[in-house]
């Protein structure tokens, strides 16, 4: 009885007092430019990770699937402890390794006990600095990687956003796939990897972010340790600034009639990660909501375009998507649905962005600002979700953006907000179009285009 006591009495903080309490993110910047941020709390774990800026964006067409093919490495040896050594170290300590290749950055990270953060640390330096690349590994690892894409080929989600990249941003580094062709993969040498690591593994373009029971002192005394070797010893930036990558707005259809549902998605060119705009469309896609079959939920749901999709059996699923990098954006949604219904749930998807142009109420911003809200809290659920919103936020914004701050501007966000920042990025604009499966019954790009604007009388 004492113990339930004790746990309600310590779930019972309210939603003000939860933003007030969570702890300050220290962040001190070494000399050779590596960022080191953490957040201190009384957890028995840590997680401690690298965040680099560094991605398929940063390649070009010849050496495109590098950045995926060096996080494949990374985690197969280093210098100092070759094969499986390393491995074995990670499990020893009962620590969790991973890492990640997106667009725009490479993660790698550790979750550990606390007590073992210098040693956490020690092992990503070795990683990101004295990655073997053993020739045999990496024929090994090539394998495993074609693998891999031919397994990703069968995810029609993910091809349907590679699709809407290669045609919202063709010709630019966005368009590129992180995984690479199979193409590249097949030709990539020793020689190309060493060449990006040098080139992008360097302290100013990295973040050492750490979240957990863990003391900043001793975070920023373990790497100064151990991220002072000869690669972060470079205090410049060789690698030139990003180069704009343009939206057009275009489409790609793959039809193959011989799927079962269609896969849809179609977006504007959003803003950039620092723009203010963002939260403003968060709150717009909140709006919108989502819907899965599978889940339940009847036509009395709260997002009105999950209402009809209930009640007309318009689709399996959709979900709105707002995706930044550091410049552009692709902000739209994604729906799954019957060959028969693509054209109804294009139609019924298209009316829910003129209306949020026009016509959204403010008990609906209400709604979905409160929504916004419990995603955010959320983000407070466990070390790792922690120190990836550290990493992140300081290579986007240059800073830990508190909760404090963003529960300010969501606040801040009403009805008319919502639909004049609608209007700038949706009324009238051309979109990007992918469409994969048996998309017959799509119409014309130049119809999807005239439902972008609604004729006012």
């Amino acid at each position: 009885a004492a113990l339930l006591t004790l746990t309600r009495k310590r779930g019972a903080a309210t939603y003000a007092q939860t933003l007030q309490n969570i702890p300050e993110t220290q962040v001190t910047t070494l000399e050779n430019g590596l960022r080191v941020a953490s957040e201190e709390s009384n957890q028995p774990t840590c997680t401690v990770g690298v965040w680099i800026e560094a991605g398929s964006r940063y390649e070009d067409t010849n050496t495109n699937g590098a950045a995926f093919f060096m996080e494949h490495m990374a985690l197969k040896g280093t210098k100092k402890r070759p094969g499986l050594a390393f491995e074995k170290e990670v499990e020893s300590l009962g620590a969790h390794l991973n890492g990640y290749t997106s667009r725009e950055q490479t993660a790698f990270y550790i979750k550990a006990l606390s007590k073992d953060m210098p040693k956490a640390v020690e092992l990503l330096s070795d990683l990101v600095q004295n990655c073997a690349l053993e020739d045999s590994q990496i024929e090994k690892e090539r394998g495993v990687i074609l693998q891999e894409l031919q397994e990703m080929d069968s995810n029609l989600t993910d091809v349907t956003f590679d699709y809407l990249h290669a045609t919202a941003y063709q010709g630019t580094a966005l368009a590129h796939t992180v995984e690479g062709t199979t193409e590249n993969i097949k030709r990539l040498t020793r020689a190309d990897l060493a060449s990006y690591v040098d080139t992008h593994f360097k302290a100013p373009r990295m973040v050492l972010a750490a979240a957990g029971g863990i003391s900043h002192r001793e975070l920023v005394d373990a790497a100064k340790q151990h991220f002072t070797g000869p690669p972060f010893a470079y205090k410049g930036d060789s690698v030139p600034p990003l180069k704009r990558c343009r939206f057009t707005g275009s489409e790609i259809r793959a039809r193959d009639d011989a799927l079962p549902f269609a896969h849809i998605a179609l977006a504007v060119e959003g803003p950039g990660w620092a723009d203010p705009d963002n939260v403003v469309l968060n709150v717009a896609n909140a709006i919108i909501g989502r819907y899965d079959r599978t889940f339940g939920g009847g036509k009395n749901q709260s997002s009105k375009l999950a209402a009809l999709a209930v009640e007309h059996n318009l689709c399996h699923s959709f979900e709105p998507f707002n995706t930044s990098y550091s410049d552009t954006g692709l902000f739209g949604f994604h729906f799954v649905c019957d060959p028969l219904s693509v054209d109804d749930m294009m139609f019924c998807a298209q009316g829910e962005w003129m209306r949020l142009c026009t016509s959204t109420t403010e008990s609906e911003v209400t709604r979905a600002k409160n929504y916004l809200r419990n995603a955010m809290v959320a983000q407070l659920d466990g070390t790792t979700r922690v120190c990836e919103n550290i990493g992140s936020h300081l290579l986007h914004y240059g800073r830990r953006i508190p909760l404090e701050e963003w529960d300010a501007r969501i606040s801040a966000v009403d009805a008319r907000m919502v639909r004049d920042v609608c209007s700038k990025y949706i009324y009238d604009k051309c979109p990007a179009l992918a469409a994969v499966g048996p998309v017959e019954q799509l119409l014309d790009y130049n119809r999807i285009r005239s439902a972008m604007y609604w004729v006012r009388l």
